[in-house]
C-alpha cells in the first residue's frame, strides 16, 4: 500500500478548519459544552461529528500549511464557533436571570449553590430552571436542530469565505439586550405578585407598628413564593416554546439561512 504524503496532508488541511469550528462550537455550546463534560469526550465527539459532516460538505478548500490565509481562515472558524454556541449559551442563561430575579424577591437570594456546569454559584431558583429546561431541551430534540443549524452554517458560510457578516455580529450584540428583557417578561408575573405581598405587610407594619414584620413577612413571602413557582409552571411551556423558537429563528438568521 503506498501512502503519498502530499495526499495526507491534503487530508489535514480538508479536515482541519471544518474541525476547529466545530471544535469551538462544542466548546461554548450548553450541555455537551459544559464543564461536567470531560475535555476528552467534548474532543472525540468534536472529531467524530468532522468525519462525518466533512465528506458530505460542498467542495471544503484545503488549507494551505503556515500561511497567512490559513491563519485568517483559523480565526474565522473560531469565531463562527465560539458565535453559534455563545448563542445557545444566551438562551440557557435567559432562564438563569429569570430565576435570580425571583430568588430576589422571594428571600433566596443568599441560598445559593454551585453550578457544575458552569462553575459558579447561583441561585437555588436558577439552578432548579437550568435542569428543567435543559431536560426540555434535550427532550425535544433541540440538540438536533442545534447540530442542524451547524452543518447549514458550512453551507451558507462556507471554508475560505467571507466569515460573519456584520450584521450577524451585530446581531449577536442585539441579543443581550433580547435575553434581559425575555428574562425580565418570564420572571414578571412572579416578581409582581411578591411584591403585592411585600406591600401588603408594609400596609400591615404602618396599621400596626408592634408587629414584627422581619419574623412574620419573611417565612411567609418564602411560602408564597414558592406556591407562585408552582403556579407559574402551568404555563411554563408555552414560554420555553416561544424563546427556543426564536432561538433558533435568530440562530438560523446568523448563518444566512
Amino acid at each position: 500500500m503506498n501512502i503519498d504524503p502530499n495526499q495526507i496532508v491534503m487530508w489535514i488541511g480538508v479536515y482541519f478548519l471544518p474541525f476547529v469550528r466545530i471544535g469551538a462550537f462544542f466548546a461554548t455550546v450548553p450541555v455537551a459544552g459544559n464543564q461536567l463534560v470531560p475535555l476528552r469526550i467534548r474532543l472525540l465527539l468534536a472529531l467524530a461529528t468532522t468525519a462525518l459532516l466533512v465528506p458530505s460538505l460542498p467542495g471544503a478548500a484545503p488549507a494551505a500549511s503556515l500561511s497567512a490565509e490559513t491563519f485568517l481562515s483559523l480565526a474565522q472558524q473560531l469565531t463562527i464557533g465560539i458565535a453559534l454556541g455563545f448563542f445557545v449559551q444566551m438562551f440557557f442563561h435567559i432562564f438563569v436571570l429569570a430565576g435570580q430575579m425571583i430568588a430576589m424577591q422571594m428571600g433566596l437570594g443568599f441560598a445559593s449553590m454551585v453550578d457544575p456546569t458552569n462553575g459558579v454559584s447561583v441561585a437555588v431558583v436558577s439552578q432548579f430552571y437550568v435542569i428543567f429546561v435543559t431536560l426540555l431541551f434535550l427532550a425535544f430534540n433541540g440538540h438536533l436542530v442545534v447540530f442542524e443549524v451547524l452543518a447549514q452554517s458550512f453551507v451558507f458560510i462556507p471554508i475560505g469565505g467571507s466569515g460573519l457578516s456584520g450584521e450577524a455580529m451585530y446581531g449577536l450584540a442585539i441579543a443581550g439586550s433580547w435575553m434581559f428583557a425575555s428574562a425580565l417578561l418570564l420572571a414578571l408575573p412572579a416578581v409582581t405578585a411578591i411584591l403585592i405581598v411585600n406591600f401588603a405587610f408594609g400596609v400591615m407594619t404602618r396599621a400596626a407598628p408592634q408587629l414584627n414584620i422581619f419574623s412574620l413577612g419573611f417565612p411567609f413571602t418564602l411560602i408564597f413564593g414558592i406556591f407562585i413557582l408552582w403556579v407559574a409552571l402551568g404555563g411554563f411551556m408555552p414560554q420555553y416554546q416561544d424563546l427556543s423558537a426564536e432561538t433558533f429563528r435568530m440562530l438560523r438568521a446568523m448563518i444566512g439561512t
